[in-house]
C-alpha cells in the first residue's frame, strides 16, 4: 500500500473545531489485516478490483452506523463475510473482526478500537475508548453465557474507574452520555471524549446515485436526498428554492461536466403532483433527465451532494450541537463509476474545494486514482499491490 498526499502540512495547526476520524484500523477485517488508513477531509481510495476499497468504505459505515446507538445484528447483516477468509476459529469455535478509527478534535486524538465476534453467535466481545496514552473506557467478554460485555471507565476520583455491566450489541461509546454522570473531572473527560467520538461518527451520508432510478418524475416529499438519489428531481426543486447562490454553483458544475450547453437545472411540477428535472439548453430546449447518459446523471447527483448539507440530505444530524461545530462525511463507493475522465477531474476539484471550507468530508473508492494525483487537497491511498 502506497500513500501520497498532494499537501503536506507545514506548520502545527490548532485542534479542530469540527471533529472528523483521520485515521480508520482494519486489524482482521474480510480482505485487510493489520492496515492504518490516514484520512484527510478529502480522501481517495484506489486499486484494483478486489483490492479491498469498498471493504474500507463498509467498515467505515459499520463504526459510524455502530456510533449512532445501531445494534450490531443491524449493522451486520452478514458478520461472517467480515471475517478475514483464512482467519481460523479457536478451541471455542470462534471467529471474529476487530475494526477502529481516531477521531481528531477539540479533545484531541481519540481512539476507538472495536473487536466483534461473528460466529459462534454476534456479539460485541472488546472495546477500548482511549486518549492521551490512557484507557478511558475497556469491555470485554467476561462470561459467555450473557447477552452482556463487563465495561469499566475512568473515573479519577477515590476509585479509579467504575465497572458496570453494558449490552454485547451496542458501542459502549456511544452509550456513555447515558451512564456517566460527569462527578469528576476523569468522568467529564471521558464524556467528552466519547460524545467527540460519536458526533463525527454519526454524521455519516452514506451516497451510490443509481442513475435508473432518477430517470423518472417523483412524488413530491420532504426534499432529502436519498441514498440511491432516485428522489434527485425534488431535491433539485427544494434547493433552488432555498439557496440561489449554491444553486448557481451547482448550475455551474453541471455545465461543467455535462455535454452540451446548458443554462440552467430546472424542477416542473406536472400535473399529477410529480416533479420531473431538466437541463435548460438556452435555446428554447429543455432535455429532461431521463435522456442523459448513466455518467452524466451520477456526476449531477454527486455535485448536489457536494454543494448542500445535512439539512438537504438524508442523515440524522445532532441537532443538540451546532451546526457551525459538525461537520458531514460523505461515503461514495465508486465516485468515479461511469464517468469519463473530464467528468471524474471536474468533480475531484469541486470535492477538494468544497471539503478545505470544512463543513464537508469525504471517502470515496475510485477505479483510477490518476485524475486525483496532484489535485489540491486530497489524499491518496493506492491498495495496488
Amino acid at each position: 500500500m502506497t500513500l501520497s498526499s498532494s499537501e503536506v502540512p507545514v506548520a502545527v495547526k490548532a485542534r479542530p473545531v469540527r471533529p472528523g476520524v483521520t485515521e480508520l484500523r482494519l486489524a482482521a477485517f474480510a480482505a485487510h489485516r493489520r492496515v492504518r488508513f490516514p484520512l484527510g477531509p478529502f480522501t481517495l481510495v484506489t486499486g484494483p478490483s478486489g483490492s479491498g476499497k469498498t471493504a474500507a468504505l463498509r467498515a467505515y459505515e459499520a463504526l459510524a452506523r455502530l456510533g449512532s446507538g445501531a445494534g450490531l445484528a443491524e449493522v451486520f447483516p452478514d458478520p461472517v463475510a467480515c471475517v478475514p477468509e483464512r482467519s481460523r476459529p479457536d478451541a471455542q469455535l470462534r471467529r471474529g473482526f476487530r475494526i477502529g478509527c481516531t477521531v481528531d478534535g477539540p479533545e484531541g486524538p481519540v481512539r476507538l478500537d472495536v473487536a466483534v465476534q461473528a460466529e459462534p453467535e454476534l456479539r460485541l466481545v472488546g472495546e477500548r475508548l482511549s486518549a492521551g496514552g490512557r484507557t478511558l473506557l475497556e469491555t470485554a467478554l467476561r462470561d459467555p453465557g450473557r447477552p452482556s460485555v463487563q465495561a469499566a471507565w475512568y473515573t479519577g476520583g477515590s476509585s479509579a474507574v467504575t465497572r458496570v455491566p453494558l449490552p454485547d450489541d451496542r458501542l459502549g461509546t456511544a452509550l456513555l452520555p447515558l451512564r456517566v454522570a460527569g462527578r469528576t473531572a476523569g468522568e467529564r473527560h471521558v464524556l467528552a471524549a466519547a460524545e467527540q467520538t460519536v458526533l463525527a461518527l454519526r454524521s455519516v451520508y452514506v451516497c451510490d446515485p443509481d442513475p435508473d432510478s432518477m430517470r423518472a418524475p417523483v412524488p413530491l416529499g420532504p426534499g432529502r436526498l436519498l441514498r440511491g438519489c432516485g428522489n434527485l428531481a425534488e431535491v433539485l426543486r427544494r434547493t433552488r428554492s432555498e439557496c440561489g447562490h449554491r444553486y448557481a454553483h451547482l448550475v455551474a458544475a453541471v455545465r461543467a461536466g455535462c455535454a452540451g450547453t446548458v443554462t440552467d437545472v430546472l424542477a416542473d411540477v406536472l400535473g399529477d403532483g410529480t416533479v420531473r428535472a431538466l437541463l435548460d439548453r438556452g435555446d428554447g430546449v429543455r432535455t429532461p433527465l431521463g435522456l442523459l447518459g448513466d455518467g452524466e446523471l451520477r456526476y449531477l447527483a454527486l455535485a448536489l451532494v457536494l454543494l448542500t448539507g445535512p439539512g438537504v440530505l438524508e442523515v440524522d444530524p445532532a441537532g443538540e450541537v451546532p451546526a457551525a461545530l459538525q461537520s458531514l462525511t460523505v461515503l461514495a463507493d465508486g465516485f468515479d463509476r461511469e464517468l469519463d475522465a473530464r467528468q471524474a477531474g471536474e468533480l475531484v476539484r469541486l470535492a477538494g474545494r468544497m471539503c478545505e471550507r470544512g463543513h464537508i468530508r469525504l471517502l470515496g473508492a475510485v477505479s483510477d486514482g490518476a485524475h486525483a494525483l496532484g489535485a489540491a487537497g486530497v489524499t491518496v491511498i493506492d491498495l495496488t499491490p
